[in-house]
């Protein structure tokens, strides 16, 4: 079955368009997923052990890929791993690895509701490693709550020791030196992308690259993922009007950091202050790149792949337009088309179950209003239906969810409402998509329409 493969939250007319930017990890260049969060989990457990004297129980611990979603909330003080709606409403929570059921979820929090913006109780898990840095604090947590948990600090230290074993595996390289040393199994080679890069170039659409990565994995992926592919291009600096490495994105969207120009052929770097040009840089600052290539920001879209690094402040500070690239929405497709048929019977009982509920409503109203005896038997058995119909969808709710993460359910929804990650896509991406082909393979003059949203109100007048 074909379906939509680019989502539109605002219009955005591809004929303005004069430049592309791509983020390059998992946008230009995609990896193997459960590879690359497997590898994470290794090396953050390797550098727990041997940089912040966590117990050799932690390099025991396997990597459970389902054990996590992109877009968790992590509660740092108790130890808790949560989904939340776009409200901030918990949908579902796990202390460690074991889920918290709906009676003590309610003990712990007295409202449903957290502040999100709190950033010292929680830490909002929405990057490529996701899913290995959330279950890695949920199998540190075990640890704590065990026997053995006196040689590991709080919660809330845990969780800035996990995400700062992150950071000292990118800081010594052993994260992408093990990738470097292994790239046919980390790294994707996709011609379709190369193929659709070269075809926007023919609509006269410049292409540059924006990525955190340093010069020589750059190159590295960039030889290895694209060369070997080009058609119109003998190397992919052709292919790239500008190529901006270790931007220190999001910072690069509001500072005024100084650019440095790459010699291509050693890697070698000096200052530049002259106007920008095609060719390699590292640092730098959008308002720069704007000004001097004599464009405004709503001239250039943007394509990356993490919601804050490269999407959040760009939207804030600059007036590029975005595109987010999430991988998950694939397989959440393709769970969509295999639930359609519960979902549609739990549409079809639903809309028996309406009108039951409004005759129960009824019947018991005109009993308070005018003290007369309601129908009991009436009553009893609309109750009855009403049960027998809950029953059957809590029963297909069930199949349906089993198409999804068996722990969490859905990436972008938490119960009947938006996850706070959807919230965040629908908010700040223009347009949003599963991979990068999926926007190269529709034409470059493309006028992207965003649907009418209809209202509440607007529903249930029928005018949606």
């Amino acid at each position: 079955m074909m379906f939509q493969k680019v989502f539109v939250n605002r219009t955005l007319n591809m004929r303005k368009i004069k430049y592309i930017g791509l983020d390059m990890d998992h946008t230009l260049v995609r990896y193997h997923t459960h590879a690359f969060e497997s590898l994470a989990h290794e090396t953050m457990k390797k550098a727990l052990v041997e940089k912040k004297n966590y117990p050799d129980v932690v390099r025991g611990l396997p990597f459970q890929f389902d054990l996590a979603i992109r877009g968790l909330v992590i509660d740092r003080k108790k130890g808790n791993l949560l989904k939340v709606s776009r409200h901030g409403a918990i949908r579902a929570s796990y202390h460690g690895t074991k889920p918290i059921d709906f009676t003590t979820q309610q003990k712990l929090y007295k409202s449903i509701y957290i502040d999100l913006s709190d950033t010292h109780l929680y830490t909002a898990i929405d990057t490529a490693f996701s899913i290995s840095v959330a279950t890695l604090f949920a199998q540190l947590v075990d640890i704590k709550d065990s026997a053995a948990g006196d040689s590991l600090p709080d919660y809330d230290t845990i969780a800035v020791d996990v995400v700062s074993a992150l950071d000292i595996a990118h800081s010594d390289g052993s994260l992408k030196g093990e990738v470097a040393k292994n790239l046919d199994k980390y790294i994707i080679r996709d011609p379709e992308v190369v193929a659709g890069l070269e075809r926007y170039k023919l609509h006269d659409k410049k292409i540059f690259i924006l990525t955190n990565s340093d010069y020589s994995y750059s190159k590295l992926l960039l030889d290895y993922a694209i060369n070997p592919y080009l058609k119109n291009h003998k190397h992919w600096t052709e292919l790239f009007e500008v190529v901006v490495t270790y931007a220190g994105k999001p910072r690069f969207f509001f500072d005024n950091l100084r650019y440095l120009k790459v010699n291509p052929d050693d890697g070698t770097m000096t200052n530049y202050d002259g106007p920008l040009k095609p060719g390699i840089y590292q640092s730098g600052s959008a308002n720069k790149f704007t000004r001097d290539l004599g464009v405004e920001g709503d001239d250039i879209l943007y394509i990356g792949d993490h919601i804050y690094g490269d999407i959040l402040r760009l939207k804030k500070d600059c007036n590029w337009r975005t595109a987010l690239v999430v991988e998950e929405l694939g397989e959440e497709i393709e769970a969509y088309q295999k639930a359609q048929p519960y979902s549609a019977q739990i549409r079809d009982l639903m809309d028996r179950k309406e009108p039951l509920e409004r005759t129960l409503v009824d019947l018991i109203s005109q009993k308070i209003e005018t003290g007369r005896e309601a129908d009991e038997n009436k009553v009893q058995e609309l109750q009855n239906q009403i049960t027998e119909i809950d029953k059957t969808i809590s029963t297909l709710i069930k199949k349906q969810q089993a198409m999804f993460n068996p722990h969490w359910g859905e990436v972008m929804r938490a119960g009947n409402e938006e996850s706070y990650f959807a919230h965040q896509v629908d908010r700040f991406a223009c347009i949003y998509m599963a991979k990068l082909t999926d926007l190269l393979e529709i034409s470059p003059r493309m006028y992207f329409r965003a649907a009418r949203r209809p209202l509440a109100h607007e529903l249930a007048l029928g005018l949606g």
